[in-house]
């Protein structure tokens, strides 16, 4: 088992559901409102005057044959809006209960 870390502005939320919805991925942890900033073009997410966006972010649980299929759909979505983005990191799962 995987845990895949995916980051994107909340401009995306509904496409992230909607991709998890399709590819029948159901275990995951939400966080709403989470400040950052992308390390390639990436601008400041902070909820402030000066930079008023906001990221969202899910730690979802996938088996490990599904998480080539979760990648290449987060690089999509990244790259057809590439001006808010998405990344996801992928660890390991060593035990769950």
């Amino acid at each position: 088992m995987k845990a895949v870390f995916i980051v994107f502005s909340q401009t995306n939320t509904e496409r992230i559901e909607y991709m998890l919805d399709r590819l029948e991925i159901r275990g995951f942890t939400f966080w709403e409102e989470v400040q950052g900033c992308g390390t390639i073009k990436g601008e400041p997410h902070r909820g402030t005057h000066t930079w008023p966006e906001m990221n969202s972010a899910m730690l979802v649980m996938v088996e490990d044959e599904k998480v080539p299929e979760l990648l290449q759909a987060v690089k999509k979505l990244s790259i057809r809006f590439n001006d808010v983005g998405a990344r996801a990191f992928v660890w390991n799962i060593e035990a769950s209960i």
